[in-house]
């Protein structure tokens, strides 16, 4: 049972390896891997280079590596928190989204772009209403006595309209000449303007939380079985649920800051991985992060190189996934668990 349950992550593992070469070598300005190699050799040994090595080393360290590393990280962490979003409040429709993770942490960084105007701030906003969103989403379900699923989905629909009614007020305030141009692109989604100071800023924060994320497949599975039985065993309930939702938030909040907002992803892939692997925490988490990063990485190569204009990211994802979730409903309908 271990074997096959690891099948599906070797196999999602070379899968995205096979994507990222193709997506090295495509665009619009395309060229094969052994130029490529040979280009890197020379770079290592110390060769003279030539002009067409000189052009390739450029593309890959300033515009294409830097592009295809977010948006497998980006990937990554919306798949595997909304994983645990899932987990967590056992809800197969709870996502980042769902919550008002994202709606939250665009208002924040729409504000720090009107208001602020600080990079730093940008980001600190972003996660910091990312935490509210999911706040409210969550306070909106405890005021009921009889707290259920279909109160917490509604307290997230709540949280997501009221900061996106925020983000349309910054919008309204913005300089459209300057600032507008650069909220619509966070709200639309992109990849388009990653470099390496903000992969650097943020990608290994980013990378960091996806690990811890993907090592907690076990505590969740004992989590699974209720609170009365994690507690029996030594889990403090109470801290662990706090500490997974905060970290999840911080991570999916982090990619607004990277891409702008991205939804389904977060909904969508957690749900395919579940009916390829199963339920186990230990396995569906590592598999969710892996798919994440295939898919948007599939997604941005395409978007970067069939179409002429580029079409935003968020966009795409969402055009792509919706018929997938259908799908994914009518498959795991009745037996989610």
């Amino acid at each position: 049972m271990r074997t096959v349950r690891e099948r599906p992550l070797i196999l999602l593992t070379a899968l995205l390896v096979g994507v990222l070469l193709v997506s090295l070598t495509v665009g619009r300005y395309p060229m094969s891997l052994p130029e490529i190699f040979s280009a890197l050799k020379a770079s290592v040994t110390g060769v003279e280079l030539t002009d067409r090595q000189d052009e390739i080393l450029f593309l890959l360290k300033d515009i294409r590596l830097p592009r295809i590393l977010a948006s497998v990280l980006v990937g990554a962490a919306l798949a595997s928190s909304g994983a645990v979003y899932q987990a967590m409040f056992i809800n197969p429709i709870v996502s980042p989204s769902i919550l008002g993770v994202l709606a939250g942490a665009s208002f924040g960084a729409t504000l720090g772009i009107v208001v602020v105007q600080s990079w730093v701030a940008t980001q600190a906003l972003a996660f910091v209403f990312a935490c509210v969103a999911v706040g409210v989403a969550v306070l909106l379900s405890s005021m009921f006595s009889r707290s259920s699923i279909l109160v917490l989905v509604l307290g997230g629909v709540v949280s997501t309209a009221f900061f996106r009614a925020l983000s349309m007020l910054m919008e309204y305030m913005a300089d459209p000449t300057s600032q507008l141009p650069e909220i619509v692109y966070w709200i639309m989604g992109s990849f388009a303007h990653v470099n390496n100071d903000t992969l650097i800023k943020v990608g290994i924060l980013l990378f960091i939380g996806i690990i811890v994320l993907c090592t907690r497949g076990k505590m969740m599975n004992v989590m699974s079985l209720g609170d009365e039985e994690a507690q029996s065993l030594g889990i403090s309930v109470k801290k662990v649920r706090l500490f997974m939702i905060v970290l999840a938030t911080f991570v999916s909040a982090a990619t607004v800051t990277i891409a702008g907002t991205i939804e389904w992803v977060g909904l969508v892939i957690p749900h395919v991985i579940r009916f390829m692997i199963g339920p186990d925490n230990r396995y569906l988490l590592p598999a969710a992060a892996l798919g994440g990063g295939v898919y948007m990485l599939f997604t941005d190569t395409l978007v970067r190189t069939v179409f002429s204009a580029e079409v935003p990211i968020g966009v795409a994802t969402s055009l792509m996934l919706l018929p997938l979730f259908a799908f994914s409903l009518y498959k795991h309908s009745g037996v989610w668990r």
